[in-house]
């Protein structure tokens, strides 16, 4: 037997007595992950990405691995609810406009201690002021650095369209900014080099594409390796008292924490290891979040469908984000159908030996966007489900 057909059947018989739809977590693949991404890091600490968990059982046993530290949040109001669950090292990773919570933040000491924000204009921090009312707690800051590549004096840009501060010289101007306004305080710097972190390498048939990527890639992580320094040397010089600065992510792991002016790695996706994350040279993790769809029709030979699949990840639209159906092994989406809204037809060989009511496992495309599609996970240990605990929406928290 196959390790994934072993799989299928541990997962089959620890939810025997559970109806379909539902999503699990296998704790030995979870820990694994973890484990691998701790050993990628070099014995820098990891920040685990909220937005690829989105669950608060799950971020705490993450953080009880060996070198982990400290969360990476999505939006202001999830890590204001987190810093009030107990979670004491919270860094927003996205700048922010919820003037309610920005005055929440700013007037309670445990939040403003436990809560970093992240920002790259002066407008920023003028909406935070404006926001602030009667608080008078200093808020922490990070800056975020542009990690994007450019090229043909900046007529080629390869990178999400992030931050505005791509020089050194214009990251320690807001520097000075923070640093000289009242009620701020700079305490982070933090870059992420989606272009390297969040872009397989090794595409499926595509041996010239997957070529080319690996080549910008290395390109981009040189570039970006003496930048980083120089922006980090210019910052301190502003605020000696620096106390991080994060890069990366799950597909850069080892690389980002090479080198000497990251003190932190930002990954949450290789905890779950999605579908995204199987096309690449650098590591390869286990499978660990599945969603189980029930079999409900057997329109033929060939085919069966199953209720629900309709859940594509965000990004650029393609056949790439959508979930792939995992086990049994040899099942495909109909091409005049895909993943349907409210049932699904599965191509294969592998059909005729399912009947009504067994469950077709599947791998969704991204992370955390898992969770907003179920309210609960059930945690598998060997062949039993070993815990059932909620998600951010089970917890009726749906913060995008």
């Amino acid at each position: 037997m196959s390790e994934r057909a072993a799989d299928r059947t541990r997962y089959d018989r620890a939810t025997a007595h559970l109806d379909a739809p539902l999503a699990v977590v296998d704790l030995a693949a979870f820990d694994a992950n973890a484990a691998d991404l701790a050993r990628r890091a070099g014995g820098k600490p990891i920040r685990v990405a909220t937005k690829s968990v989105r669950c608060r059982a799950l971020l705490e046993r993450a953080l009880e691995h060996d070198g982990f530290s400290g969360l990476m949040s999505f939006t202001l109001a999830e890590s204001l609810w987190l810093a009030r669950a107990g979670f004491t090292d919270v860094l927003l990773a996205y700048p922010s406009a919820d003037r309610a919570a920005y005055a929440e933040l700013a007037a309670d000491p445990k939040l403003a201690a436990a809560v970093t924000v992240m920002v790259d204009d002066v407008a920023q921090l003028d909406l935070i002021d404006a926001a602030r009312g009667s608080g008078t707690e200093t808020v922490r800051v990070c800056l975020e650095l542009d990690t994007s590549l450019r090229k043909m004096a900046g007529r080629l840009r390869i990178g999400a369209l992030r931050s505005s501060l791509h020089d050194p010289e214009a990251l320690a101007a807001l520097a000075r900014t923070v640093t000289e306004r009242r009620g701020f305080r700079l305490v982070g710097v933090m870059g992420y080099e989606g272009h390297v972190a969040g872009v397989g390498d090794a595409l499926r048939g595509r041996p010239v594409r997957s070529m080319a990527i690996r080549l910008m890639q290395s390109a981009a992580r040189k570039e970006l390796a003496a930048r980083r320094a120089e922006a980090v040397r210019a910052v301190r010089a502003v605020e000696p008292g620096l106390e991080f600065v994060n890069g990366g992510g799950t597909g850069s792991v080892q690389h980002t924490a090479a080198e000497a002016a990251v003190t932190e790695i930002a990954a949450g996706s290789g905890l779950y290891v999605p579908r995204l994350f199987d096309n690449y040279t650098s590591f390869r993790g286990r499978p660990a979040a599945l969603f189980g769809l029930p079999v409900v029709r057997r329109p033929g030979v060939g085919v069966v469908t199953v209720l629900g699949g309709g859940y594509p990840a965000s990004g650029a639209p393609g056949a790439d984000r959508l979930p792939v159906p995992y086990l049994p092994e040899g099942l495909r989406y109909d091409p005049q159908e895909g993943a349907g809204e409210v049932q699904t037809p599965l191509l294969g060989s592998a059909a005729d030996d399912l009947l009504i009511g067994d469950k077709v496992w599947f791998r969704h495309a991204k992370a955390g966007e898992l969770c907003e599609r179920f309210a609960e996970l059930h945690l598998i240990d060997g062949d039993e489900v070993a815990a059932v605990v909620p998600t951010y929406r089970g917890e009726g928290k749906t913060f995008l």
